[in-house]
């Protein structure tokens, strides 16, 4: 279950906003939200030890949290995954809407001291688009479906940085060909599994993987799964 942000730590993130463009997600932004908000250096750190890396964990999050609501409110009934996938990446890039402070955020989660910050945040992001997609797959496809999406998630999200079109209507364009290119790949994979040549293999493989468990509630929530023997 995701957690809510600490609204303490909202406050910060928000006060911190206007400075992010000119400062980063720097230790200068994070004393200057601490000033407008009347919130002491010293007790800030005491619920953001890591400074204005934990306010921009928290903008990340809160742009989560705005697709999760916004995105319960969309008629995607009728609409197939791809589409519902699609639309998905695009309220949340819509969402994200300050170009220079998502390119900021980009730039520090791109430090090696903060890559896995950064893809955790990528991952726990398609990991929501999945479940408001309802998703109900167990095994490693739970794996491979949120590998695959965290890929074109991250890559759309870079063209969009770049994308000077109105309405980034080319980063839309380049959305749909990143989903096209999956669909191949599983087409490809349905393929591999009539192939006489191929189909002993995958079997052996599939009952391989099918042993590999989407997380549940009965182990640490900070590992990334199991393996059912």
């Amino acid at each position: 279950m995701r957690r809510p942000i600490d609204p303490r730590i909202l406050k910060l993130m928000l006060a911190a906003l206007p400075h992010v463009a000119f400062d980063g997600w720097s230790n200068s932004t994070f004393v200057s939200a601490c000033r407008e908000t009347d919130i002491s250096e010293k007790r800030a750190r005491l619920f953001c030890p890591r400074g204005a890396l934990d306010l921009a964990v928290a903008f990340h999050k809160w742009g989560d949290d705005k697709l999760e609501t916004t995105f319960k409110k969309e008629k995607i009934s009728q609409l197939k995954v791809r589409e519902k996938i699609t639309k998905a990446v695009e309220l949340r890039i819509k969402i994200a809407s300050d170009k220079e402070v998502v390119r900021r955020g980009a730039v520090l989660f791109s430090l090696p001291v903060y890559a896995f910050e950064g893809s955790r945040l990528v991952w726990e992001t398609s990991d929501l688009i999945w479940e408001l997609i309802g998703d109900n797959s167990e095994d490693y496809n739970w794996y491979s479906k949120r590998t695959i999406l965290s890929a074109v998630y991250a890559s759309t999200v870079l063209y969009w940085l770049g994308d000077n079109s109105e309405g980034s209507e080319e980063t839309w364009h380049f959305l749909d060909r990143r989903i096209e290119d999956v669909m191949k790949i599983e087409s490809v994979k349905a393929q591999l599994k009539k192939n006489k040549l191929t189909k002993e293999f995958n079997g052996l493989t599939r009952n391989l993987l099918k042993k590999i468990k989407r997380p549940n509630g009965n182990i640490d929530p900070n590992l990334p799964g199991y393996l059912d023997t």
